[in-house]
């Protein structure tokens, strides 16, 4: 296990990759700029992370070239709001990224960063404080998730065919993995320095490193919007909400 300072009060730091274009989700604009209820996407994702007290700033992490962010989320920038064009290929690369533009502006290794998926916007803040209350005393960190309710089933795809079931998989212990995941720098950092194949998320990364996080149920609200249907759910719950 990696070895911290003790008596120092950790810092918790959100980190959100947006560097990406969302190629699934069928929008004329990377997905995170898609207006939904009055205001882009990635302005509601923000919005429920400012609400959060014990986040000391949110860094957004942008490809080098956007130039649709300031007009998307107006006032971000400030003292609790950064920003970094220096997204990768991928969101593994992204999130490195981050973390270095976090330690240029004075985090350190024992600090708390909770990396989050811009199109989750339907993130509220009670579920953020939820998830810093379950790790803030762990020894290796957390994230949201939703045990599994649905049947899973292996698919099998023929030559020339669609897909048909191969297996039905046991549920049983099964949870999709949401964000913010809430892992310390210091830890985060090195798991992705590290080969990346079968890195899918943060959680896999310090898993492979051989370190179990924590799962703290969140809520089927805090969805991933990826395909076309999911704009459509997303505006009528933001809608709901006001």
């Amino acid at each position: 296990m990696t070895s911290f300072p003790i008596g120092l009060t950790p810092r918790c730091y959100a980190l959100v990759p947006a560097a990406g274009v969302g190629s699934r989700s069928g929008a004329d604009r990377p997905k995170q700029y898609v207006p939904l209820a009055g205001r882009a996407l990635i302005a509601h994702t923000l919005d429920a992370l400012s609400q959060v007290a014990r986040i000391e700033a949110t860094l957004v992490v942008l490809s080098p070239d956007d130039d649709q962010f300031e007009d998307a989320v107006p006032g971000f920038a400030g003292e609790r709001g950064w920003i970094a064009r220096e997204g990768g290929a991928t969101r593994a690369d992204s999130v490195a990224a981050g973390l270095r533009a976090l330690r240029e502006r004075g985090a350190q290794p024992h600090d708390w960063v909770l990396v989050h998926d811009a199109a989750r916007c339907l993130l509220r803040p009670e579920w953020v404080d939820a998830l810093i209350d379950a790790c803030d005393d762990d020894e290796v960190g957390g994230l949201l998730a939703l045990p599994v309710a649905d049947t899973l089933k292996d698919a099998a795809v023929a030559e020339g065919a669609g897909p048909r079931v191969a297996a039905t998989v046991d549920r049983r212990g099964k949870w999709a993995a949401q964000t913010p995941q809430m892992f310390r720098l210091g830890l985060l950092a090195p798991a992705l320095a590290g080969p990346l194949d079968g890195i899918t998320d943060e959680a896999s990364a310090i898993e492979a490193l051989g370190h179990a996080p924590r799962l703290v149920e969140a809520s089927i609200e805090n969805f991933k919007v990826t395909y076309p249907a999911d704009f459509a759910l997303a505006e009528r719950l933001l809608r709901s909400r006001a």
